[in-house]
């Protein structure tokens, strides 16, 4: 299987969780109720997500015209379910057409956009968003669970 095909599986598995953690906080409010020793309650860690992914394929490779506000990632609250979940509806299908799309021999091109002011390559950058999604997506299911 080549590595596009695997990204692709790896970002729709976990696209999907995301969407069940969403989905399985027991109502909007408790996506955003902090907990001890927790600095980001599962809605801003979504968020956060969000913006990641709406910039780096959104805005990058679909041309969305999405203009990031990380702050706002950490500080806005409150916002329903129902309109997390249309964000994830609206992110998940770009992802993978981007990824269904994307010529495998330019994986070792370097991505357009400077990340933490290093060069990486197209590949490392895939690799490291799908790393960064699996990553919060169990802190998301943590923040969840610590509620219940």
């Amino acid at each position: 299987m080549s590595l596009l095909k695997e990204l692709i599986a790896l970002y729709d598995r976990d696209l999907k969780a995301l969407r069940n953690e969403i989905e399985s906080y027991p109502d909007d409010a408790s996506v955003w109720k902090k907990a001890e020793g927790i600095n980001n309650p599962g809605g801003n860690v979504f968020l956060h997500l969000m913006g990641n992914l709406n910039t780096f394929f959104g805005a990058v490779y679909a041309n969305t015209g999405y203009v990031r506000d990380r702050p706002l990632e950490f500080s806005a609250s409150g916002i329903s379910r129902a309109k997390l979940l249309a964000m994830l509806d609206e992110i998940h299908p770009i992802v993978l057409q981007v990824l269904r799309d994307f010529p495998a021999e330019k994986l070792g091109e370097i991505y357009p956009i400077k990340i933490f002011d290093e060069e990486k390559t197209v590949s490392y950058i895939f690799i490291h968003l799908e790393t960064h999604l699996a990553y919060h997506l169990g802190q998301m299911n943590y923040h969840r669970r610590i509620l219940s």
